[in-house]
């Protein structure tokens, strides 16, 4: 899927990029799980750090992230089966949600692979000062965060 047409005015706001992995499911879901690893892999260069023991476990949990250019994000998840599926809302601490989703998801294929789909949708998004910036998130960004998960996680597969 290369992304969604918004009706009004004929605008792509669902980006996917999918990868094939060499590794479990369970060392890439640790990867995105955790977002203390997220910065390792951010193929948009948007995340600085967050702080350890934030690991998500169910739908309603939320993390923090510092971006690069010093913002806090909240990252409310909304979406979580572990080991399979985890999708977030992000948003600036004490706002309402901005309406963009990151989506991960993770299919086992073969005896050690896994399909991984990375989806930005942003559909929901009305916030004129975030728009330009999602619409220059690209497939290829979204590529980007796949070729550093890959990095990751290969190394450890068996």
């Amino acid at each position: 899927m290369n992304g969604r047409m918004d009706a009004e005015t004929d605008e792509q706001r669902v980006v996917t990029a999918t990868r094939d992995i060499a590794a479990d499911p369970d060392v890439l879901f640790e990867l995105i799980a955790d977002p203390a690893r997220q910065p390792e892999w951010d193929g948009n260069d948007n995340l600085a750090e967050a702080d350890g023991g934030q690991r998500v476990r169910a739908v309603g949990d939320v993390f923090r992230t510092t971006l690069t250019r010093r913002g806090v994000r909240e990252n409310h998840v909304v979406e979580f089966e572990e080991g399979r599926l985890i999708a977030w809302k992000p948003g600036t601490p004490g706002e309402e949600l901005g309406g963009h989703l990151w989506r991960w998801e993770l299919e086992p294929i073969g005896t050690n692979g896994t399909r991984v789909v990375h989806t930005y949708d942003w559909t929901g998004l009305q916030d004129e000062a975030r728009l330009e910036r999602a619409r220059g998130t690209t497939k290829e960004m979204l590529l980007a965060s796949l070729v550093r998960l890959a990095a990751l996680a290969e190394p450890c597969a068996e």
